[in-house]
């Protein structure tokens, strides 16, 4: 049995993640939730993921609560798709930067 992860977006910003499990615990079990924050302010960016302990809890969840009005907000609530590998900031393919290594003469 797979975990199945999904996107909780345009959460109030008053959410927390107690209040997100239990608003999908309805449809299963909640195996993990977190809500991504600003690192400088620690306020809420509005979206989150909830991990559900099965596919089935997920599809229903998703059924259940995309659309639907919590805190005043539309949620939007759809499968997770794999993180994108990030940049190394220079945008030479993720490495440190500079463009070879050799030696210099």
């Amino acid at each position: 049995m797979a975990n199945a992860k999904l996107y909780v977006g345009n959460l109030s910003y008053n959410s927390t993640e107690e209040s997100l499990a239990a608003l999908f615990s309805q449809f299963g079990e909640v195996v993990s939730m977190r809500i991504v924050t600003d690192r400088e302010t620690g306020r809420s960016k509005g979206f989150g993921f909830v991990e559900m302990a099965s596919a089935e809890a997920a599809q229903q969840s998703i059924a259940e609560l995309n659309g639907k009005q919590v805190d005043g907000r539309q949620l939007t609530v759809n499968e997770a798709r794999p993180q994108e590998p990030r940049q190394g900031g220079r945008g030479f393919g993720g490495g440190g930067g500079g463009y070879g290594g050799g030696r210099r003469y």
